[in-house]
C-alpha cells in the first residue's frame, strides 16, 4: 500500500556527472555565441529585425528529487534488512530544445528532449545494531517533454505545461552498511552494487512550470539570443520507478535555457506595407453649409420588454395616472434638440418608453381598434400570460379601454425569437430580448403603412429636431489593411504653430474625428498627420500626410427627412413589408438632386468583425431597394453615401444596456438631404 505522505513529482532531465557536466553546457553556450558573432559579422546593413518565431537551443539545470513511498527488495538476489522510505538527491538535466511562438500571440509550443537524472540517496539506521545504512539510487532517463506555452500578459514572463515521456537508461544502486558509532574500530561492510529489478522502462507523467525570457541581442541582429531562467514542477503521477513496492518520485527542476532564432528584416515588412497591406489617407470634408432640421419618421416597435423574474411593467416605461391621460397626446411629446449623439438615444427612447401611452391614446381615438397581447416567457405560457395581463390592466385602468377590445395569451417563445437553436454565445442578452409582450392588431389605424399580421409594427411617430454635427462632417482617417496588419495605431496631428494632438489608439481600418475636436474654436487650419502603428510582430511603422480642416458652422436651416428600418436579429435582408415601404413611401419623398445618406448599425451581440460586415450589408440592402425604385421611375439624379458602423457604440443610435436599445440598434438610418 502506498504511503499517504506522497509528494507530487516534476519531470526533469539530468545527466550524471560522468556523462555530461555543467562544463559541457558552458561549452555548448560558447559555441552558440561564436555562431552568433559569425552571423553578425556577415550582416553589414544597418537594418532591424522582427522578433523570431522559431527558437532553437539547449536547456540545463538541476533536478531536486524527492523520494517517498518504500523500497526494500532491491532485486531478486538482494534484500535490505531495513526498509527505505524517504530520500533526496540532485541530478543534472540537459536537453536540446525547440520552441515556436509567434511574436503577436500569447501562445506557443515547446519541445525538450534529453538526459534526465533522478539520482537520490536514502539514509536509514538498523535499530538492533545502531548501524547506519545508505542506499544510493543512480536512476536516469532519456526524457521527451512537449509543452504548451502561454504568456498571460503578452510579456517576457510565460507559463508552460504538458506531458513527460521518459525512457529508463540507468537503474544501478549502491548499498552500504556502516559501522556502529559505538565501535569505531569495527570494519565496515563492503558496498553492494547492482541494478534494481522490475524497473518500468517507460514512464508517462506531466509537468508544469514558469520562465522568463531575457533578450541578449538587440533587434539590429538577425540572429537573436534569449536567456530563459525557468522552474518546473513534476508531480509523482505516473513516476513510480519500479513496478513493485511503492517507491515514487517528485521533482522540482530549476535551470536556464539558451535559445536563438532569426528575425525577419523589418524593411521587407515595410515594403509589403507599401505594396498595399496598409494604405493611409485622410478625408477632410469641406464645410457643410448649415444646420439641419431633421423630420424623423421614428419606427415604433410593437414589443414591451420585461425584466427577468418579473411580470410587472418595468419602471423604465413611462406610466401615467388617470389625471395625466387627458393631457397626453402623441403629437405633443416634448423632444429636445440633442447636443451629443448619446442625447439622441435618450430622446428617441423617451418616445419608445411611452409606447403604452401612445397605444392607449390611439385606441381612445379609434374605438373600433382591437389588439392581442402575446406574452413570451422562458418560464412558460402562464408566466407569459401574466406579463400580458399587466399591460391590459394598465390600459383598462388608466386609459379606460374596454377590456373586450384586448385579448391576452402566453407562449414559451416569441414568433421571431432572438435565441436560435444551437446558439452558445451571449445567451443572457438574447434571452432578455425574448422575454417580451408583442402587441398584435389588424386595425390599420394602429399599424405602419402596408403592415398587417401578428408581427406588424405600430405606426411610426414623427419627430422634428436639430442635428448639430452630421456624421459626414467628421474627418475620416482611412488606414486600409490596419485590422489585418497592425495590432493598434494612433494619429498625431501637428498644426502650423507646432501644437501636437494625439487621437487613438484604434484597431479598425477607419476612424472618424469631429472637426471641432481638432480645431477647437479656430475656423480652419492646416495639419501634418502622422499615423503611428504597431505591427503584430511588435514593430513600429509610420505614415504621414497633410490636410486642411474647415470647422463645421451653421449658416442656414436645411430641411431633411430621416427614416429608419429595423432588422431582425442577425438578418441583413429587409422583410417584404419594408421593401414595399421603402419603394412606395420613402422613395417618393426623395427630391431631385438629393443626397441619401445611409448608415447601417448592429447591437453588441456577436463578433465585432461580423457585426461590421452585417451593418454594411444592411445599408447596401436598403440602398439597393431605393436605387431600384428610383431606376424604375426613370431617375438617376440621386447621390448615395453608404456606411456600416457595426456595433461601434460611439456612432450607434442608442446604447446597448436594455433590450429595447439593442433591438433599435439593429437598424439602417436613411437621411434624405435636399440639394442646396
Amino acid at each position: 500500500m502506498k504511503s499517504k505522505n506522497i509528494y507530487k513529482e516534476t519531470a526533469c532531465i539530468s545527466l550524471s556527472p560522468n556523462k555530461l557536466t555543467i562544463k559541457s553546457v558552458a561549452l555548448i553556450a560558447l559555441s552558440l555565441l561564436s555562431f552568433q558573432t559569425a552571423v553578425q559579422a556577415q550582416e553589414t546593413l544597418p537594418v532591424k529585425y522582427t522578433k523570431p518565431s522559431w527558437f532553437f537551443g539547449v536547456a540545463g539545470g538541476a533536478n531536486f528529487n524527492f523520494y517517498r513511498g518504500s523500497t526494500q527488495q532491491l532485486n531478486a538476489s538482494f534484500t535490505s534488512p531495513k526498509t527505505f522510505h524517504d530520500g533526496f538527491g540532485a541530478g543534472l538535466f540537459v536537453a536540446p530544445l525547440l520552441e515556436y511562438r509567434p511574436a503577436d500571440s500569447r501562445w506557443g509550443v515547446m519541445l525538450q528532449a534529453g538526459y534526465d537524472s533522478r539520482r537520490g540517496k536514502f539514509d536509514q539506521v538498523i535499530t538492533d545494531c545502531d548501524c547506519p545504512v545508505d542506499l544510493k539510487a543512480n536512476v536516469s532517463y532519456i526524457t521527451v517533454e512537449p509543452s504548451l506555452r502561454f504568456a498571460p500578459f503578452k510579456s517576457d514572463f510565460y507559463l508552460y505545461g504538458g506531458p513527460r515521456l521518459a525512457f529508463n537508461m540507468d537503474k544501478s544502486f549502491t548499498y552500504q552498511l556502516g559501522v556502529n558509532p559505538s565501535f569505531p574500530d569495527q570494519t565496515a561492510n563492503a558496498a553492494v552494487k547492482g541494478d534494481f529489478d522490475n524497473m518500468n522502462k517507460t514512464l508517462i507523467s506531466m509537468q508544469i512550470g514558469a520562465g522568463y525570457d531575457i533578450p541578449l541581442s538587440s533587434d539590429s541582429n538577425k540572429t537573436q539570443f534569449v536567456l530563459s531562467p525557468f522552474v518546473s514542477f513534476q508531480p509523482y503521477f505516473g513516476q513510480n520507478p519500479r513496478s513493485t513496492e511503492t517507491w515514487n518520485n517528485t521533482t522540482v527542476r530549476a535551470g536556464v535555457a539558451l535559445k536563438f532564432g532569426q528575425g525577419q528584416n523589418i524593411q521587407q515588412s515595410t515594403d509589403m506595407v507599401k505594396d498595399g497591406e496598409v494604405q493611409f489617407s485622410v478625408n477632410s470634408p469641406s464645410n457643410v453649409p448649415g444646420e439641419r432640421r431633421m423630420t424623423e419618421i421614428f419606427p415604433l416597435r410593437n414589443y414591451v420588454f420585461f425584466n427577468l423574474g418579473s411580470t410587472e411593467i418595468p419602471n423604465r416605461y413611462v406610466l401615467l395616472n388617470k389625471d395625466q391621460v387627458k393631457d397626453f397626446k402623441e403629437d405633443q411629446l416634448e423632444v429636445f434638440a440633442p447636443k451629443t449623439l448619446s442625447d439622441r438615444s435618450k430622446r428617441q427612447m423617451v418616445v419608445y418608453y411611452n409606447v403604452l401611452n401612445i397605444l392607449g391614446d390611439r385606441m381612445q381615438k379609434n374605438p373600433s381598434a382591437t389588439i392581442t397581447l402575446v406574452g413570451s416567457s422562458e418560464k412558460g405560457p402562464e408566466d407569459g400570460a401574466a406579463m400580458a395581463e399587466s399591460i391590459k390592466t394598465y390600459l383598462v385602468n388608466v386609459f379606460a379601454i374596454n377590456p373586450s377590445r384586448i385579448t391576452t395569451k402566453g407562449q414559451n417563445k416569441p414568433n421571431i425569437p432572438s435565441e436560435q437553436p444551437g446558439a452558445t454565445l451571449e445567451l443572457e442578452l438574447l434571452r432578455e430580448g425574448d422575454r417580451r409582450v408583442s402587441i398584435e392588431s389588424n386595425s390599420p389605424d394602429l399599424l405602419m403603412e402596408f403592415q398587417s399580421g401578428p408581427d406588424a409594427q405600430m405606426k411610426p411617430v414623427v419627430i422634428s429636431a436639430l442635428q448639430e454635427a452630421p456624421a459626414e462632417s467628421y474627418v475620416t482617417i482611412n488606414n486600409n489593411g490596419a485590422k489585418e496588419s497592425l495590432s493598434s495605431w494612433s494619429v498625431q496631428m501637428t498644426d502650423e504653430q507646432g501644437k501636437v494632438q494625439s487621437f487613438g489608439p484604434y484597431s479598425e481600418d477607419v476612424a472618424s474625428i469631429p472637426g471641432k475636436s481638432i480645431l477647437g474654436d479656430r475656423p480652419e487650419g492646416d495639419f501634418k498627420v502622422k499615423m503611428v502603428g504597431q505591427t503584430k510582430s511588435g514593430k513600429i511603422i509610420e505614415k504621414e500626410t497633410t490636410m486642411h480642416v474647415v470647422l463645421w458652422t451653421p449658416a442656414k436651416i436645411e430641411e431633411g427627412i430621416r427614416y429608419s428600418i429595423i432588422y431582425e436579429f442577425n438578418k441583413s435582408k429587409a422583410i417584404a413589408i419594408y421593401e414595399k415601404y421603402l419603394t412606395d413611401i420613402v422613395t417618393p419623398k426623395i427630391p431631385a438632386g438629393a443626397t441619401v445618406i445611409i448608415h447601417g448599425h448592429t447591437d453588441i451581440i456577436g463578433e465585432e468583425a461580423h457585426n461590421l460586415d452585417l451593418s454594411l450589408a444592411r445599408a447596401n440592402d436598403v440602398k439597393g431597394i431605393l436605387a431600384s425604385a428610383l431606376s424604375k421611375a426613370g431617375r438617376n439624379d440621386v447621390k448615395f453615401e453608404v456606411n456600416g458602423f457595426g456595433e461601434n457604440e460611439n456612432k450607434s443610435p442608442f446604447e446597448n444596456k436594455t433590450p429595447e436599445e439593442r433591438f433599435y440598434n439593429r437598424t439602417v438610418i436613411i437621411d434624405i438631404i435636399p440639394a442646396k
